[in-house]
């Protein structure tokens, strides 16, 4: 057992995985790719966002095919013991495991970063066939084939974390070239290749022109369906993950602090090829090991990250934040080889890179925020960068109007609506119910500190405009309505009329009722006068 020929490293952090209180069993991607393996010479290389199971996978993988290990103890209770072609594979052939990013980490050159990988392989190759003569200078390449022409063993390459050299700070592009036909002489047309599974977050395309690495079936969140389900959590996936927990919570005797529904408000959103929308894993299993729903995938990098991605062209993505801050989905022509993290000049660009990253979610033609975790950081960001402009200055005046809201102080929210449209804030034309929603979402920012908001929601016997849930079942509750050259009083008349705060009364039997005041907010704006009329009411 070497360095990364057969090595243990796959094997143990799988066995760690699966006695983990919030395991997913995902291995029935290991039948997918049985035949790719039998065909032999074939390689794949799926890209996903962070903290989305790619390492966890390739685990599974280098565990499963990899000679290194009896793992019949760990996938004999697993759903691919069940599968045809499962006892043949298992632990059959040799494995060349390399994760990217574990490799020489102070290295300060690209040729001392790959040189380092070259030696620890020809040093793996060289003890396990020490009855082969390998020349002195020789390359992997030139290693790999005498095996192969001496003996007839063929080898599958796992390669996690594959674009990570393309972020250290000393690549420069010819590095990134040079990289590009490593992998391309040491895996192309090779006899000795069964089979290749990489992964990373960049798609491979963005970096290899022509034929280099054209070998690879490349499978994205966005371009490919096949393998969506094995990356990230389903549904149903979560479902049986929250029923585990409740069960864990009774036997612990803890009080449950994460719902259902709140799993899926922070952390799911993420679109699939197929339609499908998927959760990111490891914010729902920290959340259920945890107790307690937060920020954990973002919690690696602050706002500034996504700030990263916009600064060098604010102007062109300023009026799409503000919508998507505010719920909504905008047009992108989202193309994922334009997705480095450098040089993004246009806007498509700059939602392309987002979307790979995770930052986005793209569907249907449209990118939108995915979740509260992702919008939590938004937020964050909006309320910090001044280059942001009218966003930023609406998203600054969101603490004066909630706290104006709640004080019953009219006035001053018509001032800060007055000031809103005086900035010639360019969405605020109020010809379309998305811009008027856009602009409230902004002054009522920090409110999402303190209320869970929901848009359009169906309360009563119709669909109200907004309604703000206080995290605190004590604090106020606020149905708002908005209308557009009519009174603030025909606001006020109509969530009472469709019985909006039904929606707050509860169901017979629950133990945490609402029980502070529920405040009706009507808003007008008249178009020909261009002013703001609000009213507040309790219910």
């Amino acid at each position: 057992m070497g360095f990364y020929l057969n090595s243990t490293s796959a094997f143990s952090l799988y066995k760690s995985e699966i006695k983990k209180p919030y395991f997913v069993d995902k291995t029935m991607l290991l039948k997918e790719l049985f035949p790719m393996v039998a065909a032999g010479n074939s390689h794949i290389c799926i890209t996903r966002p962070r903290r989305f199971g790619k390492t966890m996978a390739a685990n599974m993988i280098g565990a499963f095919f990899g000679k290194g290990n009896e793992a019949g103890n760990i996938f004999d209770s697993l759903n691919i013991s069940e599968v045809s072609g499962y006892a043949e594979n298992l632990n059959h052939y040799n494995m060349i495991y390399i994760d990217f990013s574990k490799n020489n980490e102070d290295s300060d050159s690209y040729q001392e970063y790959i040189d380092t990988i070259k030696e620890l392989l020809r040093e793996d190759l060289h003890q396990a066939y020490s009855q082969i003569v390998f020349r002195e200078k020789g390359s992997v390449t030139e290693d790999f084939t005498r095996i192969f022409n001496q003996t007839g063993d063929r080898f599958i390459f796992v390669l996690d974390e594959w674009d990570c050299i393309f972020h250290k700070k000393y690549i420069t592009d010819t590095d990134k070239h040079r990289y590009i036909s490593f992998l391309n002489t040491l895996l192309k047309d090779q006899p000795y290749v069964q089979f290749t599974y990489m992964t990373g977050i960049l798609p491979i395309a963005k970096y290899s022109s022509g034929s280099e690495l054209n070998m690879f079936a490349e499978f994205t969140m966005v371009n490919q369906s096949m393998f969506s389900q094995y990356f990230g959590f389903t549904d149903e996936e979560v479902d049986r993950l929250f029923d585990k927990y409740l069960e864990n919570c009774k036997q612990q005797k803890l009080l449950p602090c994460v719902t259902r529904d709140g799993l899926r408000q922070w952390y799911n959103g993420y679109q699939t090829k197929s339609g499908v929308r998927v959760y990111n894993p490891r914010s729902v299993v920290f959340a259920l090991q945890f107790n307690n729903l937060g920020n954990y995938w973002t919690s690696a990098g602050p706002y500034d990250e996504i700030f990263y991605y916009i600064e060098h062209n604010v102007a062109d993505v300023r009026d799409d934040l503000a919508l998507m801050a505010a719920g909504e989905a905008v047009p992108a022509k989202v193309q994922e080889y334009a997705s480095t993290s450098m040089n993004l000049a246009t806007k498509d660009e700059i939602f392309s890179a987002m979307v790979v990253y995770g930052f986005l979610s793209y569907g249907d033609g449209k990118v939108s925020i995915p979740n509260r975790e992702l919008m939590e950081k938004f937020d964050e960001m909006l309320l910090k960068e001044p280059s942001l402009g009218y966003v930023y200055r609406l998203a600054k005046e969101s603490d004066k109007m909630l706290a104006a809201t709640l004080a019953g102080d009219t006035k001053t929210m018509e001032k800060i609506l007055g000031y809103v449209h005086d900035t010639e804030v360019p969405i605020l034309s109020y010809n379309h119910e998305t811009e008027l929603s856009a602009i409230v979402n902004l002054v009522y920012l920090s409110a999402r500190d303190q209320y869970r908001i929901e848009r359009e929601e169906k309360a009563g016997i119709g669909y109200v405009d907004f309604i703000f849930y206080p995290e605190d079942k004590k604090a106020d509750c606020m149905i708002l309505e908005l209308k557009v050259d009519h009174t603030p009083e025909e606001a006020i008349q109509q969530i009472k009329e469709k019985r909006y705060a039904l929606k707050f009364k509860g169901k017979i039997g629950d133990d945490d009722p609402y029980t502070g005041r529920i405040l009706a907010v009507g808003i007008g704006y008249d178009k020909k006068k261009k002013n703001h009329q609000c009213k507040i009411e309790v219910l």
